[in-house]
């Protein structure tokens, strides 16, 4: 069903100029974002809330669609996609996080593991509105499937178009989660956003297994992370999950690694994990 050509770069991340893309059901119309956006926006201002703190939040998770929105763009713009996959691509990041808004309005929480997974909830969310309706059938499986996995910790084996726009969102999604942290991490707590927090133990050290596995270019689990700068760690690792070379471009660009790093303990153990993660990074900007 989705036929499509794929080259690699040296770098491993996929290089998809748009001469060499097709598929008749990728056919998606600018009336069709601007009804989305439309009906996103309307969707957000039934969860508004005169609570500060509610509002607070809610408002947090609308900014984020927003600058997700924004980072896919600067992606599928590197990536030379058409503009029916660029439009495509901005749809799914319109609606990856849909899931939040009646998560947060039952919960009181971001937390999925306390609460529900807001990908499998956004998914069930814009099926039963039915926002997708006008779509073809592939382009609303792209959508379903992105909101659905955009958030597992793999990327689950699929036809290969939907895991390229899986790959696109979680890439647009972790370079905005990264500013949504740091603002935490650097942020007075009066100004900060309550269900960001994860309740970990915010303590000077960090897990020396936890910092090891960075060397082995894997994810760090969550079930493996013990406190606060475990969890810093864990999000620098997200860089093993970045796909395309604009994305790492981004990440330079935004200076995220030193960033975050200056928020852990300045140990020569962290100096040289920085290193390696820096060097890595800087690989997959430049082509060999």
């Amino acid at each position: 069903m989705f036929a499509r050509i794929f080259r690699r770069s040296r770098v491993d991340t996929l290089v998809c100029p748009h001469d060499v893309l097709y598929n008749r059901g990728i056919k998606m119309t600018s009336d069709d974002l601007i009804s989305f956006k439309k009906w996103f926006s309307d969707y957000c201002s039934s969860f508004y809330s005169p609570d500060p703190e509610d509002q607070k939040n809610i408002s947090l998770k609308e900014e984020h669609t927003f600058r997700v929105c924004r980072n896919m763009g600067e992606i599928t713009e590197g990536l030379l996609l058409d503009d029916n996959r660029k439009m495509l691509a901005e749809a799914v990041a319109l609606f990856h996080d849909i899931g939040r808004f009646p998560q947060y309005a039952k919960y009181k929480t971001f937390r999925d593991s306390i609460s529900v997974n807001h990908g499998l909830l956004g998914a069930q969310t814009i099926g039963d509105k039915g926002v997708l309706r006008n779509l073809s059938e592939e382009e609303q499986e792209i959508i379903i499937q992105a909101v659905t996995f955009h958030n597992a910790f793999s990327v689950p084996k699929k036809e290969e178009e939907i895991v390229f726009f899986i790959q696109l969102i979680r890439d647009a999604d972790k370079l905005d989660i990264w500013r949504v942290f740091l603002e935490y991490y650097e942020g007075s707590e009066e100004s900060r956003a309550s269900a960001v927090g994860l309740g970990l133990p915010d303590f000077p050290g960090y897990s020396e297994d936890v910092l090891s596995r960075i060397y082995h270019k894997k994810i760090i689990a969550l079930s493996d992370i013990r406190s606060l700068n475990d969890f810093k760690l864990l999000q620098l690792s997200w860089i093993f999950d970045l796909n395309f070379r604009p994305s790492f471009a981004l990440l330079a660009q935004r200076d995220y690694i030193r960033r975050i790093a200056g928020c852990l303990p300045r140990t020569d153990e962290m100096n040289r994990a920085v290193s390696f993660l820096t060097e890595y990074a800087g690989m997959k900007t430049s082509p060999r």
